[in-house]
């Protein structure tokens, strides 16, 4: 039986390493041995820490931000400033330390994509990215009324041509299947468990009327972030707004939505009067159970699992969506109760194979950000540095080889590992996908270099195994293998494995102390030949082995 009830104790090593792989991104062995020395309840506090909104990506090109939108006579082309605002937030991954902020960010991204492709506005998809990371760990329902008329989704889905006198059902499908309640079971060719086609067309009218602002001056009162409008003629009427009654099906229990009375002016809605029927449509949307049910499954399969069995549903699902719903749709008891219980840490039976733990593939964003903290690789402090060089060359181009088209997915849906069965994160590994993730762990030793074949970022792996908080005695082969497999590994390895990893790679079947004597003689001449070569054989086969690529 599946268990929801939280864990006692200290977290330990094992267990606060579990816990901040999945919830941020790759933690190194102090922040490990930290956390191991926690209780639960104390390491969420710490993970759930509220953070300053960070400083808005720069333009490289005038050293300043481009917002509240670029000048198209001074700031650098759309292309480049979303370059660099993926820069910034690849950067704000790497560095945010052990905080769920910046995972949550990325979930929320996960499940409401955005494709600048579509889009051509770095500055539509910052602001988007600004308002997943005022809701990150806040009010799910509120973050979801905001999503439907921000400026970045009102494009990417069509309903910036959602008009009374020509209906665009894009996003009003895409809003109820993949967002919200989920269809659950066709019962009729157009028809499902949890919502039919009438209910479509009439979501589809509530939605009518907003429109992208490319003046980015429409400011949400609740969030101080720029929004889409209603296009309103001389007498505050909203002219494109539907107005009429709407009726929705059995499936949302009849429910009747309009414009009241004295939000409308004669026949049509004022702005404020479509925004009201967005929140009555959304109070009959979060409503229903299936809702809470089909939003905490998106987290279970982000967090924890892919695979939902019958009993995870009941023993798992079931109760967090109902914890879901007792707090009106805040995402912290959820996520508190999860990552707090015996499930989640695999303490609920004795079984090994339906284990979390190391069950997930890592996403190419765990695989790269996780390698540069776990090892504390150090980016280049210059913005031009950062932005044009270190990321476009480096993390941006390793995570396309890896299989993820970095804010350009292939679908609505968005990306497949995180939401097409029945492989789910799967689909992370093709040959080709693998190839590049070996490639990178070869690539993070060698460097990335600038044009002049300077260093913009390198793995030292010498200076890294000499300091004693990353291994304790490096000398020792054994315990230098030992510390590295614990703390790179999610589950402890055969001894085939270690002796692999040992005595093939390390000490080429040599003894363990010509090793030592290697070690020591780096150290007492400063000359690292005889033992950088070793080192970098032993991570780059680490790296490149099965068990790194799994969390």
């Amino acid at each position: 039986m599946a268990s929801l009830t939280t864990i006692t104790g200290l977290l330990g090593e094992k267990n606060a390493a579990h816990l901040l792989r999945r919830a941020s991104f790759m933690p190194n062995r102090s922040e490990i041995e930290l956390f191991g020395g926690l209780n639960v309840s104390e390491a969420l506090d710490a993970l759930l820490i509220a953070l300053p909104a960070p400083d808005p990506p720069l333009d490289v090109k005038t050293g300043l931000p481009w917002l509240p939108k670029p000048d198209t006579e001074i700031n650098s082309g759309d292309d480049k400033l979303f370059s660099y605002f993926q820069s910034w937030f690849l950067e704000l991954m790497r560095t945010s330390g052990t905080n769920l902020r910046e995972k949550m960010v990325f979930f929320h991204h996960s499940h409401l994509p955005v494709d600048y492709n579509l889009l051509q506005s770095a500055t539509a998809v910052y602001y988007q990215n600004a308002l997943y990371r005022h809701y990150a760990l806040g009010n799910f329902k509120e973050l979801f009324t905001k999503v439907c008329i921000d400026n970045a989704m009102l494009v990417y889905i069509d309903n910036t041509l959602n008009d009374v006198n020509s209906p665009n059902e894009n996003f009003a499908r895409e809003m109820l299947e993949l967002y919200t309640i989920g269809k659950g079971e066709q019962i009729g060719p157009e028809d499902y468990t949890n919502y039919t086609e009438s209910d479509i067309k009439q979501a589809a009218r509530v939605l009518t009327g907003f429109v992208h602002n490319y003046d980015f001056n429409t400011i949400d009162a609740d969030t101080s972030l720029p929004r889409g409008k209603a296009t309103i003629n001389g007498l505050g009427q909203a002219i494109r707004h539907d107005a009429g009654v709407k009726n929705f099906t059995v499936k949302f229990q009849n429910t009747v939505i309009q414009p009241k009375p004295a939000l409308m002016i004669d026949t049509y809605a004022t702005e404020n009067g479509a925004l009201d029927e967005l929140q009555q449509m959304m109070d009959m949307i979060f409503a229903q159970t299936e809702t809470a049910k089909f939003i905490c499954r998106k987290l279970y399969r982000f967090f924890v699992y892919y695979e939902i069995t019958t009993e995870i549903e009941q023993d798992i699902i079931i109760p967090l969506a109902n914890t879901f719903r007792d707090n009106n749709y805040e995402i912290m008891p959820v996520l508190r109760q999860l990552l707090s219980s015996e499930h989640f840490y695999d303490l609920d039976n004795g079984l090994t194979a339906d284990n979390n733990i190391g069950a997930l593939i890592k996403s190419p964003v765990d695989l790269t950000i996780g390698t540069l903290r776990f090892f504390n690789i150090n980016m280049p402090t210059d913005i031009a540095q950062l932005y044009d060089l270190a990321y476009p060359r480096g993390i941006l181009k390793d995570l396309e080889l890896q299989g993820m088209s970095f804010f350009t997915p292939i679908d609505v849906a968005g990306y497949p590992p995180y939401h097409q069965e029945p492989a789910y994160n799967r689909n992370w590994i093709t040959p080709n996908y693998l190839a590049r993730r070996y490639q990178f762990g070869f690539q993070i030793l060698n460097g990335i270099e600038d044009d002049s074949a300077n260093i913009l970022y390198k793995l030292d792996i010498v200076a890294y195994v000499d300091n004693v908080n990353n291994i304790s005695d490096p000398s020792n082969p054994r315990t230098l293998v030992t510390e590295l497999t614990i703390y790179l590994f999610t589950t402890e390895i055969p001894v085939e494995r270690y002796n692999y990893f040992l005595n093939d790679i390390l000490l080429e079947n040599l003894m363990e102390s010509h090793w030592t004597e290697e070690w020591d003689a780096y150290k007492g001449t400063g000359d690292d030949t005889g033992v950088r070569g070793q080192l970098q054989k032993l991570l780059t086969a680490m790296l490149q082995s099965p068990e790194y690529q799994l969390f």
